[in-house]
């Protein structure tokens, strides 16, 4: 239990449960000292490196010189930084060691308040030894939120197990140009599936008791040339239509309780000192009463590297302004900067004490304030953050995950087939983990520890499944030496078929080709891989080419020679065996892309959110239609799509005389389609739903996903997939400037990929134009029936 400080008492009443969050937060803040109430405010790295760079750039400018351990928490702490995640610790040890600085903490100061414990948990909780799943792009391919929910509930709960009580997750950046590094960490470049994906990770997170933080707040993905932290020539309209309803969807649908502001500035103005975009739309528009953290560095940014700020108390004020609560990851402007300014008048105390109510109220909601807090869990010593468990669940994303690109006719391999596996990234754990995972992030930097997990390689796993199979790495994943390629060559042309694995290596800051700071020129495979591929081509041996990488690369006529070809976007420590499975056929792939592939690695990339001048048009010669579009993904089954049609007997009856079903403004579209596997094999479908909005008072993307379905059939099976989209759906950012449902002429398309309709249904909006705001609905309804079984005989 807590000790008790002179001031504790029974009626306390920051403590009383019968009080509400808001009562009992007032209470404190009345009774607070300035230096107790900006110590709420901060959070502090203990055994983050202060002698090079560490994790990031500027990370040593930053924690140098900070003062000893008690002096830091003598009036109290607001949060601990990865106590997990800054170096690689036993879980159990690191949950004690924890404990124990709890117990510092609540001892050194007079309200005997607990520090918030955040961490990394993008591709799982980033700490030594806990279950690595797939990134987010691979979360997108999948298009099954509710397995990203589950996976994250597993995430939330390991985190609370060990002490932890907010995960800087999700990110819910719609990636805008692939060429940026952390692509791999966005879900991919539509925000339907972007918001609903993201959306059930935060409900798994927060169900598990971890508070979910939205990343980054926003515009942070659609900077000029993919470049990190660069600037961000981006309109309103851009803005609102693209970047802002994931949060939106994640914060109403979700439930998230954090917001983490955007390092990037949107035209000329950072994210950190934006009031109208922290405060305004964030809080007085859209009703978020959670915190606002930021992100590591970022309130000092405005003075280093924005130049908005000229000193570090500027800087404070400036953010604070904006909306931002706690300063992360340690103690530096919110500090003593920011004590010597309110103390000499140049920031209101008023702005501490909105932050410190929003930092004390979740710190009681969390129940960090109430009597039986404990420091440590009486089941500590079982502590364990990878079991069989999460692994299951961890293998299972991933088999979703995997989107077969092409194939015409060697997958899945046959058996006894001599099998030539080739390239860089076939035998190498790493190449299976993105950037935010503990191994890749932070245990590079410890290799005497280990990776702490058992993670199977794309060899490991064929080999158990593939008697005769051989291998060559051809070359590295960077790097000019092509002196392996002819032995790759060599093993590939004495095949029956090769499987030649090519790809990325997760790291942060130039130390990886994805990830943080590792951002691309072009979207050409890094190093000779693609000479490699050349080669290894020209054998005339059927070459099955895999990808596993943290972003699309681009496919252009030299890789059409592939007989399949497999995408993998960082499939998680159980990677290896997902993939292997599909190759074999022991698993249907049913991944669908959530970005699109180009086929011009030189071109500026384009994502499929683009009106018609957008797209191939006869007035440039400049082709941007991709390899494969957003949405493609086959299956080793095949699937009839039937008998689409808008539900209700006058809709139907107006679409038999040719005319388009009406649709208020106000109202809801429901349309419904039959899908049958009519292959050999069960397979799972995955039916997408567009809408194209051929006149519209601004331009408009010819097609934009407002709905979609994974649909599992046995072979002779049939099911009715019936969809509801509200009209709000249909609303965009009009001439005004303001979100409204246009009435007018519209279809709905019912699509195997962006590229590819099944079939289309015309209908038109009713009705006057009508505004939306933030209470719009958010999402479209699906249902799916059965129809009818088919057995087949052995």
């Amino acid at each position: 239990m807590r000790s008790q400080s002179p001031v504790d008492s029974d009626i306390a009443p920051w403590r009383d449960p019968h009080l509400s969050p808001s009562e009992r937060a007032e209470a404190l803040v009345s009774l607070m000292s300035l230096e107790e109430k900006i110590a709420q405010l901060i959070g502090v790295w203990v055994g983050a490196e202060a002698s090079g760079e560490g994790v990031a750039p500027h990370q040593s400018d930053m924690i140098e010189g900070l003062p000893e351990w008690t002096e830091v928490i003598r009036y109290g702490l607001g949060q601990l930084t990865r106590p997990f995640g800054t170096a690689p610790v036993d879980p159990v040890l690191g949950a004690r060691s924890l404990a124990a600085s709890q117990a510092q903490i609540v001892a050194a100061s007079r309200f005997g308040i607990p520090a918030q414990v955040h961490e990394e948990c993008l591709t799982g909780f980033a700490a030594w030894r806990a279950t690595v799943y797939p990134t987010p792009l691979g979360w997108g391919a999948s298009f099954d939120p509710e397995l990203v929910e589950e996976m994250a509930g597993r995430i939330g709960r390991s985190m609370r197990a060990a002490g932890v009580h907010q995960g800087l997750a999700p990110v819910l950046d719609v990636t805008r140009d692939y060429r940026w590094g952390r692509t791999e960490e966005t879900i991919g470049e539509d925000p339907y599936l972007v918001g609903t994906t993201g959306a059930a990770y935060v409900r798994g997170l927060e169900r598990a008791g971890v508070v979910a933080t939205l990343k980054h707040f926003a515009g942070y993905s659609a900077s000029r040339g993919g470049r990190n932290l660069a600037p961000v020539p981006m309109g309103h309209r851009e803005l609102a239509d693209v970047i802002l309803p994931p949060f939106e969807m994640a914060l109403r649908l979700g439930g998230a309780r954090s917001v983490m502001n955007s390092y990037a500035e949107i035209d000329g103005l950072p994210v950190a000192a934006d009031e109208a975009l922290l405060t305004g739309l964030l809080r007085n528009e859209w009703g978020f009463t959670g915190t606002v953290v930021a992100d590591y560095f970022a309130v000092r940014f405005l003075q280093t590297l924005h130049g908005v700020a000229e000193r570090a108390a500027d800087a404070a004020h400036l953010a604070l302004r904006a909306g931002i609560d706690v300063e992360l990851p340690t103690v530096d402007a919110f500090g003593e900067p920011l004590v010597e300014a309110v103390r000499g008048g140049e920031v209101d105390e008023a702005l501490i004490d909105r932050a410190l109510r929003r930092v004390l109220i979740q710190k009681i909601e969390l129940g960090l304030l109430d009597e039986d807090w404990r420091e440590l869990p009486d089941d500590v010593a079982d502590l364990r953050l990878d079991d069989e468990t999460s692994r299951d669940v961890a293998v299972r994303l991933a088999r979703e995950s995997v989107v077969l690109l092409r194939d015409t006719g060697a997958l899945p391999l046959a058996t006894g087939q001599r099998v030539a596996l080739v390239g860089p990234v076939a035998d190498d754990p790493m190449a299976l983990l993105g950037c935010y995972s503990f191994p890749n992030h932070v245990g590079v930097n410890h290799s005497d520890h280990g990776l702490g997990l058992d993670i199977p390689t794309l060899r490991d796993e064929l080999a158990r499944r593939v008697p005769l199979l051989t291998h060559e790495p051809g070359c590295a994943i960077t790097g000019a030496d092509t002196s392996g390629i002819p032995a790759a060559v060599a093993v590939a042309a004495d095949a029956d078929v090769c499987v030649l694995a090519v790809g990325d290596r997760a790291g942060m800051f130039g130390r990886g080709t994805s990830g943080e700071g590792c951002d691309a020129a072009d979207l050409r495979l890094p190093g000779v891989q693609a000479e490699l591929v050349r080669a290894v081509l020209a054998t005339g041996t059927p070459v099955v080419l895999v990808l596993m990488t943290g972003r699309p690369y681009a496919l252009g006529p030299e890789f059409d020679a592939a007989t399949a070809v497999v995408q993998a976007f960082f499939l998680g420590q159980r990677g290896g065996q997902a993939l292997a499975e599909v190759l074999t056929g022991a698993v249907n792939p049913s991944g669908r892309l959530p970005v699109s592939v180009p086929r011009d690695a030189g071109g500026l990339p384009a994502t499929y959110l683009a009106p018609p001048l957008g797209r191939r048009s006869k007035v440039s010669s400049v082709d941007p239609t991709p390899a494969y579009p957003f949405g493609h993904g086959l299956s080793y089954t095949t699937f009839d799509w039937s008998d689409a049609t808008v539900v209700g007997a006058a809709d139907e009856a107006r679409a038999e005389a040719g005319e388009p079903a009406d649709w208020p403004v106000d109202g809801e579209a429901r349309v419904r389609i039959t899908i049958r596997n009519s292959g050999t094999r069960a397979g799972t479908e995955v039916v997408q739903l567009y809408l194209h909005d051929p006149v519209a008072q601004t331009t408009r993307p010819v097609v934009r996903l407002v709905g979609y379905a994974r649909v599992p059939l046995e072979p002779g099976e049939s099911a009715q997939v019936t969809f509801g989209v509200p009209a709000d759906v249909a609303s965009f950012t009009g001439l005004s400037g303001r979100r409204v449902v246009e009435p007018g002429a519209v279809e709905l398309r019912f699509g195997r990929s962006s590229g590819d309709t099944a079939a289309t249904l015309s209908l038109r909006l009713t009705g006057a134009e009508r505004q939306v705001g933030h209470q719009r609905e958010l999402l479209t309804s699906v249902r799916t029936e059965p129809l009818v079984a088919v057995r087949h005989s052995a």
